[in-house]
């Protein structure tokens, strides 16, 4: 019998965990996935509020981000490669994922960081990655949706250049998902959709299974990529104390904390294409992503909302209000767009350690960890996977 992996939480992360191992090992090992949403709500063309993918636009700011070394940027490298070969790897198994190869340009406001956009563009050289940078007059012959400064509106300053990187682009995040999913189900993957998990049972420092609200799930190893739910699962690991060391009594190490993080989105609608209908990138702008869907559609996002203290974690009420007349501040067609669907999503963010977190949680033996990727669980899905995937293979639970 082989043994079992059980992946618990099936947003995008989850998703490609699933689909990669199925790849990779599904010969030697029982890959199982458990998400406590019906498979309905899977499906759904945006997930739910809960969830972190929920709140992602897909823009895949890889080679564009001013991470040039380290984790982090081997993480995001690693990423934008996987998707050159993932995207038509699915098609290639019937399953058509959105995806949005036309780059992405991002509006530089600042004169004094041309520089350091220099800089970033002679290190992407070096490393293999074509960036490029526009004057003003080049943005708008490229772009000409783009106003390089609004009149009616003193707030916005004059959009000096901007960067283009052709390398990344924009994936839809539930499709994505989708299309793992199906992919990873008829490589053999199981998956229980509207299972809830209570809590892990430990044997020492082992997980032997997964109780969850339909019966307990033997389990050789665990992935917990649950976004937010992950740290509550940590919690029972550590029911007997934390000692002053930060590992618990029974030699694990100290739950997961994470920080919800509210984002808010919408789908607009706009009587015609804007600019060049043959080149559609995503523009970004003030932190501000205007992503074409085609036929006059965009999605226009997403907010950063952080919890206080005093107040429960919801919405605000002016935040799209707010990104809509920043969006149009760049782009002034926005200001009249129509509002199709709005929606929002809570975005798992790491209390005391940089995102994403992809290790074994404290001394267990057998979970792993691969949550906590902030506002980058779409870009660095894959690569999450692919690190998951060599934990799994280096622990060689198959012998």
């Amino acid at each position: 019998m082989k043994p079992k992996v059980v992946v618990v939480g099936c947003g995008v992360v989850g998703a490609l965990i699933a689909y990669e191992l199925s790849v990779q090992l599904a010969e030697e090992i029982d890959i199982h996935v458990v998400d406590g949403r019906p498979s309905a709500q899977i499906s759904a063309p945006m997930s739910a509020a809960e969830s972190s993918t929920g709140a992602a636009l897909g823009v895949l700011m890889g080679i564009i981000s001013h991470k040039v070394k380290g984790r982090t940027w081997r993480l995001r490298e690693a990423s934008v490669r996987r998707y050159q070969s993932l995207i038509p790897e699915l098609k290639e198994q019937g399953y058509s994922v959105p995806f949005n190869g036309q780059g992405i340009v991002s509006l530089c406001f600042d004169e004094a960081k041309l520089l350091k956009w220099q800089t970033l563009k002679e290190k992407r050289q070096a490393q293999g990655w074509p960036l490029e940078i526009w004057s003003a007059s080049e943005l708008k012959q490229r772009c000409p949706q783009i106003a390089l400064k609004n009149t009616r509106d003193s707030a916005l300053r004059t959009v000096k250049a901007a960067i283009y990187s052709p390398a990344d682009g924009q994936v839809h995040p539930a499709e994505l998902a989708q299309g793992a999913i199906a992919a990873a189900q008829s490589s053999g993957v199981t998956f229980h959709w509207d299972t809830a998990v209570t809590q892990l049972q430990m044997a020492g420092q082992r997980c032997t299974s997964v109780q969850t609200n339909k019966g307990d799930l033997e389990a050789h190893w665990v992935i917990l990529s649950a976004g937010l739910g992950s740290a509550a699962l940590t919690q029972h690991i550590a029911e007997n104390g934390i000692a002053e060391d930060g590992i618990a009594e029974d030699g694990t190490a100290e739950p997961l904390a994470l920080m919800p993080v509210l984002g808010q989105a919408m789908e607009i609608q706009l009587p015609e294409i804007l600019g060049d209908k043959t080149f559609q990138p995503v523009i970004n702008g003030d932190d501000i992503q205007f992503v074409p869907l085609g036929e006059g559609r965009y999605w226009l996002g997403a907010t950063v909302e952080f919890p206080t203290e005093e107040v429960p974690l919801t919405a605000e009420s002016d935040g799209l209000k707010n990104l809509q007349a920043g969006g149009a501040r760049f782009c002034p067609a926005i200001a009249q767009a129509k509002i199709i669907q709005t929606w929002s999503g809570l975005r798992p963010r790491p209390v005391g350690q940089p995102a994403p977190v992809i290790k074994p949680l404290g001394n267990t033996e057998n979970i792993t960890l691969a949550t906590g990727h902030y506002r980058n669980g779409v870009l660095l899905a894959p690569a999450t996977a692919q690190q998951v995937c060599e934990l799994v293979k280096q622990a060689d639970i198959a012998k």
